[in-house]
């Protein structure tokens, strides 16, 4: 593991994409600390210590809509933006037809959802200043209002350029590694909290315990999940070329359990934010009615929670993953699923098994993007900042992290991050 770990940094295309990645973050981080001008900060801290829907807002804020910094609109206009023109691929022909036509295609989609993120950031400050005026937290007025906006806007468009310039330069997805970034830095906080509480004895030892047994049960799932497949046995017909044999060989298409990865769950809650957000352009009664009904810990917002990472997981698996493509190239190649004919019942048969491992891993998803939120209630661990959503992001995104990682070591003949051949010539897990 550790020769791995230096073999990273023996690479110097690898080891610059890393030092790239980190300067990112370590912008990203210093600007979340830098306050929007005319904030109470009291006001803020005393608004979040209520709880509610603030507090999931501020997770993918990396902690900055607490402080309410200059990138306290995070990447939730981005991924909200990301969401509208998906969905719309699926509706408008003109948009899928986009996405068919390769690079220049993704970048007209990327261009448009660049200008929608604009359009969501935009509504969203307009709605937080004003909300926040009336509730005497933030002090503006008049051109003072316009220009808390237009930072709040420019904040979020700096940090999706931040994310593509992870995306492009560096390694990840930028996006996701912000959110990771913001998580990751609160766990010392938290850490440090738990223990003071223990110390002060308003927390005992034994749910400390109970809570941590949890949280590793919770990221073995979350491991489990990201890993787990299923594997549809392939095989293709000896095909005779000159005088050359092709084919005879016996392979596999992996479907895996949860295609999607933290895309239902960034989705689900963001879409879940999307309507406090409106609200806050009425009044500030209405406003708190409808954070207090999706509120994390309500049940109407966990039953939402839950229909919508289902959506989400296939609807997303549904855009990665096309059975009928994957048919066709079987059939192209040679290549046929033994017990199945090849084309149209082949395509029905690969999408009848990805329906039945998609559902198992949308339920699982949902499960542990909830489990942890339900138990420490039940356990009264109101400080300790522990949830299922947060975990399946750090998880998921570690994962994807490292196995691009590992897969620029094997390019180049190094042995990999994440496996190592024992004396006997099998693979070990470590």
């Amino acid at each position: 593991m550790f020769s791995a770990l230096r073999d990273v940094f023996r690479l110097p295309d690898l080891k610059s994409k890393i030092l790239f990645v980190l300067g990112i973050l370590f912008v990203f981080r210093l600007g979340a600390h830098i306050p929007t001008p005319g904030v109470d900060a009291k006001a803020m801290a005393s608004l979040f210590e209520q709880g509610g829907v603030l507090g999931l807002f501020d997770l993918f804020a990396g902690g900055a809509l607490r402080r309410f910094s200059i990138f306290a609109l995070g990447v939730t206009p981005y991924i909200n933006a990301s969401i509208v023109m998906q969905l719309l691929a699926v509706v408008v022909p003109a948009i899928e037809k986009m996405q068919k036509e390769g690079e220049e295609g993704r970048r007209k989609i990327t261009q448009y959802t660049r200008v929608l993120a604009i359009l969501f950031a935009t509504i969203q400050a307009v709605g937080m200043v004003l909300w926040l005026k009336s509730m005497n937290i933030i002090y503006v007025s008049g051109v003072s209002v316009l220009v808390a906006v237009i930072t709040l806007v420019a904040g979020s468009i700096a940090v999706m350029w931040l994310g593509e310039m992870i995306s492009d330069h560096g390694i990840g997805n930028g996006i996701s590694l912000l959110i990771f970034a913001g998580i990751v830095v609160r766990v010392p906080e938290s850490v440090v909290r738990t223990f003071v509480l223990l110390r002060a004895g308003e927390m005992n030892f034994l749910t400390l315990i109970i809570a941590g047994v949890i949280m590793i049960v919770v990221i073995a799932g979350c491991i489990i999940l990201q890993e787990g497949q299923r594997r549809l046995p392939v095989r293709y017909a000896k095909r005779v070329i000159g005088n050359k044999i092709y084919g005879g060989q016996s392979t596999f298409i992996p479907l895996r359990v949860n295609s999607a990865g933290v895309i239902p769950i960034i989705f689900a809650s963001s879409v879940l934010l999307f309507p406090t957000t409106i609200a806050r352009f009425f009044s500030a009664s209405f406003a708190q009615t409808i954070s207090k009904v999706l509120s994390p810990s309500s049940p109407i917002y966990m039953i939402l929670y839950v229909l919508l990472i289902i959506f989400f997981t296939y609807f997303y698996t549904a855009v990665v993953f096309n059975p009928i493509e994957v048919a066709n190239n079987l059939k192209k190649y040679g290549g046929f699923i033994p017990g199945i004919r090849p084309g149209r019942p082949t395509a029905d048969y690969i999408e009848r098994v990805l329906s039945r491992v998609t559902l198992g891993g949308a339920i699982f998803l949902a499960v542990i993007a909830l489990l942890p939120s339900l138990l420490t209630q039940m356990l009264g661990i109101t400080t300790f900042y522990f949830g299922g959503t947060a975990v399946l992001i750090v998880v998921g995104v570690a994962l994807e992290t490292v196995q691009q990682i590992e897969a620029q070591l094997l390019m180049r003949h190094y042995e990999g991050l994440v496996r190592r051949k024992g004396k006997a010539g099998g693979i070990l897990r470590l």
